[in-house]
This record gives C-alpha cells, sequence and structure tokens, in this order.
C-alpha cells in the first residue's frame, strides 16, 4: 500500500452538484468535511468519501486509487459509505444528524447533512475545565443513547463514538455526526488501518480482526466518552488494557466528584468483556435517567462541617459566630 500524504481540499466556490463549497470543516483518515451553500443558500454540511490510505485528488479533482491493488478495498469502503449515507437518510431523530442527499461525483461518493450551529462536546468540554456537571452528564447522554437506539434500530452501529464526534446544538442537545461503518470495513480488511482507531474510544473487539461487533461495541465508547468527561482524559486503548490493565475504575478516580451509581455504570460500560456490559442500550438509558443518585463524596462530607460532625464543637461556635457578623 503506498504512502498516504495530505490529502487537497475541494477549493472554495467550487460547484458540487447543486451545492457550492463554502470552506473545509474538518478532515480525517476516511474522508473530508466541508461547509457548502445550495441554491436557495441554505447551508450544509457535505461529506467526502477519500480514504487517504488508498486514494488521492487528481489534478481535475477526480478522486483516483493509488494502487489498482487497493481498488477492491477502495470499492468495498465506497459501497459501505453509500449504504450508511441511505440508511441515515431515512432516520429522522433529534439527536442523529439528518442526511438530505448523497449523490456520486468525482468517481467518490457525497453525503449531504444538516449543519447545526453549536460545537463538539469536546470543546465543550475544554471550557469547563474538563470535567462536566453530573446533571448535565447525564442529561446529555441520556438524549445521546436516545439517538443511539433509533440508529442501532436501523441496523447500523456508530462504531466511533467520541467527544469530537458528539456536536452540542446552542439549546444544549446533542446530535450524533461521522458515522464510522466504511471507517470500521476497511479498517478489518487490513492491519495497516488499525492506527486509525480513536485511542481511548475504539472497544477491544474492535481490534480483532475477528471480533464480533454488535450494540455492546458502542455503549463502550459511550463508557470511554462519559470516564473522558469526568476527569478531561480518556481511557487507555483497549488493546493496551487487554494486555495490562492499567485504568483506574472512574468509582475511584471520580468519586468526589460523581455519584457511586453513574461512576459503577460507567465502569460496566467500559468492561474489557462485552458480557460484563449493560445488556442493552434501553438498560443504560434507563439507568442514566433514574432518580435517586446519591451524592457525590464531596457534597456528602459538606453537612457534617455544618452539623459539628467530627469538627470540634469550638469550630463550629466560630462559624456560627462568623455567619452572624457576616449577615
Amino acid at each position: 500500500m503506498t504512502q498516504s500524504a495530505p490529502q487537497k481540499p475541494l477549493p472554495a466556490g467550487y460547484r458540487l452538484g447543486d451545492y457550492t463549497v463554502v470552506r473545509q470543516l474538518s478532515v480525517g483518515g476516511f474522508s473530508i468535511v466541508y461547509l457548502a451553500l445550495d441554491d436557495q443558500e441554505r447551508t450544509f454540511a457535505i461529506k467526502e468519501y477519500l480514504p487517504h490510505s488508498l486514494a488521492c485528488r487528481s489534478e481535475q479533482f477526480a478522486v483516483t486509487v493509488k494502487n489498482e491493488l487497493d481498488r477492491d478495498a477502495f470499492n468495498l469502503g465506497l459501497k459501505c459509505f453509500f449504504e450508511e449515507g441511505r440508511v441515515l437518510a431515512g432516520i429522522h431523530h433529534p439527536n442523529v444528524v439528518r442526511v438530505s442527499n448523497f449523490f456520486r461525483a468525482n468517481h467518490t461518493v457525497y453525503m449531504v447533512m444538516e449543519y447545526a450551529d453549536g460545537r463538539p462536546l469536546s470543546r465543550e468540554l475544554e471550557l469547563a475545565g474538563g470535567r462536566l456537571a453530573e446533571r448535565r452528564l447525564r442529561r446529555v447522554f441520556a438524549h445521546l443513547v436516545a439517538g443511539l437506539r433509533e440508529v442501532h434500530l436501523n441496523r447500523l452501529l456508530h462504531l466511533d463514538l467520541k467527544p469530537a464526534n458528539i456536536y452540542l446544538r446552542r439549546n444544549g442537545a446533542p446530535l450524533l455526526l461521522d458515522f464510522g461503518a466504511a471507517r470500521e470495513t476497511l479498517m478489518r480488511g487490513s492491519r495497516q488501518f488499525a492506527s486509525m482507531y480513536t485511542p481511548g474510544f475504539a472497544a477491544p473487539e474492535q481490534y480483532q480482526r475477528d471480533g464480533a461487533l454488535g450494540p455492546w461495541t458502542d455503549i463502550y465508547a459511550i463508557g470511554a466518552c462519559l470516564y473522558t468527561c469526568m476527569g478531561g482524559t480518556p481511557p487507555p486503548p483497549a488493546n493496551e488494557r487487554v494486555q495490562h490493565d492499567a485504568l483506574a475504575p472512574a468509582r475511584d478516580a471520580f468519586a468526589a466528584y460523581y455519584s457511586p451509581e453513574l461512576t459503577a455504570l460507567t465502569d460496566r460500560c467500559l468492561a474489557l468483556s462485552s458480557d460484563e456490559r449493560p445488556a442493552s442500550l434501553m438498560q443504560l438509558q434507563k439507568l442514566l435517567m433514574a432518580e435517586g443518585y446519591a451524592a457525590p463524596a464531596t457534597q456528602r462530607a459538606e453537612p457534617a462541617l455544618v452539623e459539628g460532625g467530627d469538627v470540634p464543637s469550638r469550630l463550629v461556635s466560630w462559624l456560627k459566630h462568623i455567619t452572624r457578623r457576616v449577615e
């Protein structure tokens, strides 16, 4: 397989079917996403299938396979990309990106998606200092799982869940983006694609060429996203955990900030064995929405200071005295 190089995006102003390219939004190992306008000046995001290890762009903007030995792999990925667009076009859910069109051009396939105003969860996490409040975290992921359930009902797995692929609209509602079915197909067909996994979010079975994939695979990624939103960094890569599990369980690492119920649920999602993860997305959603979660350790400790607890009575009296003076 030939050495890959950065892909040349379509230029601003390029006419692509019924759309005009405004600028590049993002680029990955398998695709480029553009901001585009249709003839009514409506805004869209258009995703171009362009696996950089297999193909490149010619001077005439056509996508060409670099090595004829890779043509079958390129065509298989293109077929999966096209099928992914077809399935997503039939899904109408507020937490799943809406695909309005998909078409062939430049010897590849383009997927036309809604362009939502907001920012990725990864950016939101940065702005929050690496940790989201529990109430907000459970609400976001309960809605996210609801959208993912709809995807699974349509016989499609996401396979690339991570904070960068979870978009938050301005009203805070999450949106699932950038599905990885075509990417997964190519990676499982060649070990040379193994490095394309996002460390920490891919489940152990995704590293195995004969590993069984299913809803449990996305559940692992949900756990990795929750873990990341609790502490700012993802878990160790699953293939490393299989050899030597150095993961600090959420119930220990984040007990001071999150309820024991949420940290235990996160640890279950991150189980290396798929049989030990939550049995279904429905069960996971119910647990995220459940009432009666205990307070984190720091919040449970605060009343002891006010009520006395192990604090010396003289300190309690002094605190009450200061409070009266302030009032």
